[in-house]
Parts: structure tokens; C-alpha cells; sequence
């Protein structure tokens, strides 16, 4: 298949364009900055389309040329967005709908990933759970051939840390944790770190992501949404303490002080953001395979690795 991929330049978008070309797909990259094309510049299985999601032409040009379309492309981010939502609500709702008439149009299966924390009132969780709903309607209404994923928090190698330690806008748990414990900074926890935020390594959600869309592509439409995420849960205090643990180990220094801060605007003190394997075992797919600890033990030991070769930190 030759895949469209919106978001394909992001975190979770570089990993499925390698699960993708792994399994012998070409990708075609929709993406509005022309920023690191030249990662795939001698590898014919991958091109680039130039356009933005919020451009219904864009994303129905892309559609014209390719077999089908895994969206992934949103304004991400909780408190980032709380101020002003109208960014998420451009993007992530006139994006995905863009998306979903496009598949319609053409008659290509298409997957949509869908957050975890989908019942919170941020505008990040609003605005991808509205376009899950419209996904349900499409389906029902129009046979559209679509497969939803409920991500939950994804980690692993080439993820961004926000500043100081690099130039992400939206700061996520896992750089946070492992950029502050290597560089023996406290470790910042929202809360008391009792809420249970549940944690797939990237592979495993790319592998899933993909899995959908062939899936799809059959005629194998599955009418609830597949959760991406572990059978073992861990607190958000847990996380934090394996990281800090995997960090002094690495750099054969004492662990990190865990310092605790107010919770962030748009999320719930105390809350639990899972996800039920189970939905992927129903529809004949595999669960995450990726223990927590093995994981983070690989992502600590790469940011490490990009650390110690750069002179000032973090890049």
C-alpha cells in the first residue's frame, strides 16, 4: 500500500513511518513545515506532500494518491492549551473531520488515533473525542472503513523535551523525567503522583496503529475503539522513581530528589488513564509487548546517548 500519513514528521509519526516501511508500505508524509525532509531523502518508499490538515484540499489531494490514511497530525498539549483552545479546536476538529470526508470520498480505509484521557475538559481531549464521535457517525452512516486507536501516554527514543532540555512546545512525562534525572535536576511530579497514567512504548502503539489500517483495509472494521496500552498499571510517583533509578545507575550518581508541584490546569487530581488490551485481543491483534521498565531502561540509556553528544545539553 502507498500510506498517507498526516503528523508523520511528529513523534508517533516517525515511529509508524518505520513500522510502515518495515512491513513494505511506501508513506507519503502530509505535513505544512518542511522540516527534516532530508531524513528520507534517499528512500524512495517515502515522499512528502506539503499542505496542513485544516485545508480541505490538502487532505483530499492526499487521499487522491495514496491507498489509505493513518491521521495522527493534532495540537497536542493540557495546560498548553487551556487558554486558548481555538488552536485545538481549528486543527484537531476541522483536521479530522477534513480527514474523514476525504476517506468517504475516495472509499480508502483510514485510522484515527484517539487520546486516553478522552473524558477530561481540556481542549486537547475535547476536540479528539468530538472527531471520535464523528468517526462512530461516518462509519455508521457511511460504511466509511475506519479503525480508531486509544493511545495512551507513548514513550520511547526520539521523543522532544520542552525547554530547557529541548525545543518541544507540549512537555510530556517521560522527557521531563529522564532529561531532569540525567542532568541531576529534581524530579517534577503534578500532584501528590498518585494518579495512574498508563504508558506504551511507541513501537508497540506504531505496530497497533499499523495493524488498524491493514485491518481496515480488508474490510476488517472493528466498531470499538482499540486501546493501546499495558495489562500492568503504574502510578504517575512510580514512573517517576523508576526513571530516577534507571538514571543514577547510568551516570553513577545518587538518585534525584522528587519534588511535587500543583496539579496542571485541565486534569483531575487522583484520576486513572488506562487502557483495556483486551479491545486489541478482540479484533485478532497483539498487545503491547514492551515491558515498563525495559522500556524506559532503553529510552533513559538514548537520552543519555544524545545528552553526552551534545556539549550543552539537551538538543
Amino acid at each position: 500500500m502507498l500510506v498517507g500519513l498526516t503528523g508523520g514528521q511528529g513523534f508517533i509519526g516517525k515511529w509508524t513511518t518505520k513500522e510502515l516501511r518495515r512491513r513494505g508500505h511506501a508513506v507519503l508524509i502530509l505535513d505544512h513545515k518542511k522540516r527534516a525532509a532530508e531524513a528520507y531523502s534517499n528512500d524512495p518508499t517515502v515522499d512528502y506532500l506539503w499542505g496542513d490538515v485544516r485545508d480541505d484540499v490538502a487532505v483530499m489531494e492526499l487521499a487522491a494518491h495514496t491507498d489509505g490514511i493513518i491521521h495522527l497530525a493534532a495540537v497536542l498539549g493540557t495546560q498548553e492549551t487551556v487558554d486558548d483552545p481555538r488552536p485545538s479546536a481549528t486543527t484537531n476538529l476541522v483536521g479530522g473531520l477534513n480527514f474523514l470526508h476525504a476517506l468517504k470520498h475516495y472509499d480508502l480505509p483510514g485510522v484515527y488515533i484517539c487520546v486516553g484521557n478522552h473524558w477530561m475538559n481540556n481542549p486537547y481531549s475535547i476536540s479528539k473525542t468530538t472527531v471520535e464521535r464523528f468517526c462512530h457517525m461516518y462509519r455508521d452512516e457511511h460504511g466509511t472503513r475506519i479503525n480508531q486507536v486509544r493511545a495512551v501516554n507513548a514513550y520511547g527514543p526520539l521523543q522532544s523535551a520542552a525547554p530547557p532540555y529541548g525545543p518541544a512546545k507540549v512537555r510530556k512525562i517521560t522527557p521531563s523525567f529522564v532529561c531532569r534525572a540525567l542532568n541531576g535536576d529534581p524530579i517534577e511530579v503534578y500532584g501528590d503522583g498518585y494518579q495512574v497514567s498508563d504508558m506504551v512504548h511507541v513501537a508497540d502503539l506504531a505496530k497497533t496503529l499499523v495493524d488498524a489500517l491493514e485491518h481496515a483495509a480488508t474490510g476488517n472494521v472493528h466498531h470499538h475503539v482499540l486501546e493501546c496500552g499495558p495489562y500492568a498499571h503504574a502510578t504517575v510517583l512510580q514512573i517517576a522513581e523508576t526513571i530516577r533509578d534507571i538514571a543514577a545507575r547510568i551516570t553513577n550518581s545518587d538518585p534525584v530528589p522528587i519534588v511535587h508541584l500543583p496539579m496542571r490546569p485541565g486534569e483531575i487530581p487522583g484520576d486513572t488513564v488506562t487502557a483495556d488490551p483486551n479491545t486489541l485481543i478482540l479484533a485478532g491483534l497483539t498487545p503491547p509487548e514492551i515491558e515498563l521498565v525495559t522500556g524506559l531502561e532503553q529510552t533513559v540509556h538514548w537520552f543519555h546517548l544524545e545528552n553526552t553528544a551534545e556539549s550543552d545539553g539537551y538538543k
